[in-house]
């Protein structure tokens, strides 16, 4: 580009000097002088250059100052004898005709010379990347950023304890050889995403006193074959100069996954990768010092090479922590954040069941954000619920325009699911019942777990069933057939599902506890593509008919709990028009038929039982989020 721009000025410069002039000796100019042939004589350091009647152009070479002197004189002469034909005489300082000669002549190699500089330069700066293509992209750890310690990550003590047995056996081998031990050369963390597996990782840099290498997977895989192998063995060659060290793959399914899977067969680029990778983990050459440690949410879908002993030796799964753990991590982010007296942290862990690390997170950083947006000195416990409902539900949308029919409509739904959800058996409390537009809900109802759940019940699935289907029923028995609305589609889907995954995976039904269904997944896609019918068209009939039926006693359960208490629902519904948003209190005293405000009036009484009911945790409600192992209304 540069060179081009050159030869351009360069041919820009000569095109405005016109044709080539002829050359003329100096008799002869002097003779076509007399001959009155020239008009204009321009006299240049080195030359003279004579212009005719034409405009045709004459250079003639001055050599010395006696033969510019003798062209003077002529023209002179000619001029003093020819007053109507005179030559027009011009002169230039011969400084700046040299400095024009000199710029076309020895730009262009200028230009080139400064292109060549700038390349080489380029080349040096950025770790000679012309010729580096292959080198590994993996970063060392530098000590001058901030560390992270296992004393910022809680409520995953079981993957704290594998993580620091390595660490303490890159600083006291002996302690473990001795007995004949050896260090695990691989570790792979698995967990669902924001459990907090790059942060054990970052933890296990800063507790280690030896090098510390990090990469992503994808950071490997590149367009042409080959090199992503390169850039293996070249990270690995890295680790032996530093051995002991540790290296850290992040998001390793990314070029661990299954070979020879995919439509149209394997992906040359990464299975070549995959293949190094097996090599230098556990190959001819023995890698000894070089710990491996990887993390992924895809377990399902890496090479079974790659999982077997001898590679990763260890897999740490990082779950979703318990109600002691979201406690401990509620504490880490509320370290720098000042809290008012009335926060209570264990109320906040025991209300989020389900929560990630990541999740507590950004609660306590919404609940932060939301007392800073008030002007407030300390967050306090209604920062943190406004904050629960944001992350959950999204932002409020109170400038939706909603007309009072459509309003009151939204209202009975969700007193439906509300009244439904507190009569069926073993269903989770009613937590929050709203209203208020939010993200893409006219409006929700939320339903509090007791606990940790980590296996339901048919008696609970079937209630979840009822309570779905309790707003589509509520909008027929009050407003009539014809005018139930879209709202239910999102409940009639989640119904349907859940029944049909009763009996077609967990054995819920007359059909016995079997499996229908296989799942073909195409591990190249990383989800599922289609799936196989390993059952009959007979067989599929009698599915059809359960799930049918299952949402069917449902859809009567729910129909039975709205008839049979028909005044306490409009209560409901008119409390609702009302308030906009109930908490679980309110929702009680509605239903039971008590004055909305009564616990407010109690709280001065002497009883020292009314005063603990006053301090029921539904006052300080956090919902849990809403997962497929844990439906709930919406």
């Amino acid at each position: 580009m540069i060179i081009s721009s050159a030869l351009l000025f360069v041919w820009f410069l000569q095109s405005k000097q016109g044709k080539t002039p002829q050359d003329l000796t100096i008799d002869a100019a002097i003779t076509r002088i007399k001959n009155k042939d020239f008009k204009e004589a321009y006299f240049q350091a080195s030359q003279v250059e004579f212009t005719d009647a034409n405009g045709n152009k004459f250079v003639t070479t001055v050599g010395s100052g006696e033969i510019r002197e003798k062209l003077v004189d002529a023209i002179t002469e000619h001029n003093s004898a020819n007053q109507s034909s005179q030559v027009v005489l011009k002169e230039d300082p011969p400084s700046n005709s040299w400095g024009w000669l000199v710029l076309i002549q020895i730009l262009p190699f200028l230009l080139l010379v400064g292109f060549l500089a700038f390349t080489l330069r380029q080349m040096q700066a950025g770790g000679n990347k012309a010729l580096s293509f292959g080198k590994s992209k993996a970063k060392l750890l530098n000590n001058q950023q901030k560390r992270v310690t296992f004393k910022d990550v809680a409520g995953v003590q079981e993957a704290k304890e594998e993580l620091q047995e390595i660490i303490e056996f890159l600083k006291d081998p002996q302690k473990f050889q001795k007995l004949g031990g050896k260090i695990p050369k691989g570790v792979l963390m698995v967990g669902p995403p924001g459990t907090g597996k790059t942060l054990l990782a970052k933890a296990v840099a800063g507790e280690a006193n030896v090098p510390f290498f990090s990469i992503s997977g994808s950071d490997f895989v590149e367009m042409f074959v080959g090199v992503g192998a390169s850039r293996v063995r070249d990270l690995f060659e890295q680790g032996k100069k530093n051995a002991p060290c540790i290296i850290f793959i992040d998001e390793i399914d990314a070029v661990g996954r299954h070979r020879g899977a995919g439509l149209g067969g394997g992906h040359d680029e990464r299975e070549q990768t995959l293949n190094q990778l097996l090599v230098e983990m556990d190959g001819f050459e023995s890698n000894d010092g070089v710990i491996l440690v990887a993390s992924t949410n895809r377990p399902d879908v890496l090479d079974p090479a790659l999982l077997r002993p001898g590679r990763f030796d260890r897999r740490v799964v990082v779950g979703r922590p318990d109600v002691k753990g979201r406690e401990g991590i509620l504490k880490v982010h509320t370290r720098k954040i000042p809290l008012d007296e009335n926060v209570d942290i264990s109320i906040i862990a025991r209300g989020t069941p389900g929560f990630t690390g990541a999740d507590l997170a950004n609660l306590v950083n919404e609940a932060a954000l939301n007392a800073a947006r008030f002007d407030k000195k300390v967050v306090t416990m209604s920062d943190f619920e406004i904050s629960k409902d944001k992350v959950l539900m999204g932002a409020e949308r109170k400038s939706m325009v909603i007309s009072d029919e459509e309003k009151k409509l939204t209202a009975y739904h969700e007193a439906g699911h509300t009244l439904v959800g507190l009569k069926v058996p073993s269903a989770d409390p009613v937590h929050k019942v709203t209203i208020i537009p939010r993200g893409m809900a006219l409006g929700v109802t939320q339903q509090l777990p007791e606990g940790d759940k980590h296996s339901l019940t048919k008696e609970y699935l079937t209630s979840q069933i009822a309570i779905l289907m309790g707003g589509r029923i509520a909008e027929e028995i009050f407003f009539g057939d014809a005018n139930v609305t879209t709202g239910a589609s999102n409940d009639i889907e989640r119904a349907t599902d859940l029944a049909r995954s009763m009996v077609c995976e967990y054995g819920m039904s007359s059909l016995g506890p079997l499996t229908f269904g296989k799942k073909d997944e195409q591990i190249f896609l990383g989800r599922e593509i289609n799936q196989h019918r390993d059952y009959s068209e007979d067989t599929a009939i009698k599915i059809d008919q359960e799930v049918n039926k299952i949402v069917a006693e449902g859809y009567e359960k729910a129909k039975t709990v709205i008839t049979d208490n028909r005044e306490a629902m409009v209560r409901l519904s008119e409390a609702l028009l009302e308030r906009e948003t109930l908490d679980g209190v309110q929702i009680r005293r509605v239903v039971a038929g008590l004055p909305l405000d009564g616990d407010e009036e109690s709280e001065g009484s002497d009883d020292d039982g009314s005063e603990e009911k006053s301090k029921s945790p539904f006052k300080k409600p956090i919902l849990p989020p809403i997962t497929g192992n844990n439906p709930a209304t919406a």
